[in-house]
């Protein structure tokens, strides 16, 4: 099976998945497109439960579905997929993949692009510069760094961190 034909099933199903979902919420909106933010359809006040488009960049509080453009900014929590050249979320549940990548706070899944940064990965990195201030996981990369609890603290090629259950 070709990559692309790949990615293209597996946005059809993000995309469905997240009309479902976005349908069974009144105060969500399904879509959303930006030019810029504030030009866009609903305003970054706005959670979006479906598929936005953000032609330069675009901001929301809360995203869940299918998150793509140039500059992608959820200054909340993200669940689902986000494509794009750079992606920026408070929390993220699901897949990033940009050329860089930034989770503030917890990432779970998975990120893959050229720079990735996670306040705590529970998941994968994998990309040319890794960065977590704390792991459950895994780092594949150029320059891998973990910064509490990591196998060292810089490694080349992978480094990984298992952190014990939070209590």
């Amino acid at each position: 099976m070709k990559i692309s034909s790949l990615v293209a099933r597996t946005m059809m199903v993000g995309i469905a998945s997240a009309l479902i979902v976005g349908s069974a919420s009144a105060q969500k909106k399904p879509i959303n497109i930006s030019l810029v933010t504030p030009i866009q359809i609903f305003s970054a006040e706005t959670a979006i439960s479906g598929v936005r488009w953000n032609i330069l960049y675009g901001r929301n509080n809360s995203m869940s579905g299918l998150d793509f453009g140039l500059v992608n900014h959820v200054s909340g929590s993200m669940t689902g997929v986000q494509l794009g050249g750079v992606n920026l979320v408070e929390s993220m549940s699901g897949w990033q993949d940009g050329v860089v990548n930034y989770s503030e706070g917890e990432l779970e899944g998975f990120q893959s692009g050229g720079v990735n940064y996670a306040g705590r990965i529970n998941g994968l990195q994998l990309g040319v510069v890794n960065y977590a201030e704390r792991a459950n996981g895994v780092q594949i990369g150029l320059i891998n760094i973990i910064k509490e609890g990591g196998f060292l603290p810089v490694m080349i090629i992978a480094n990984w961190g298992f952190e014990q259950a939070r209590q």
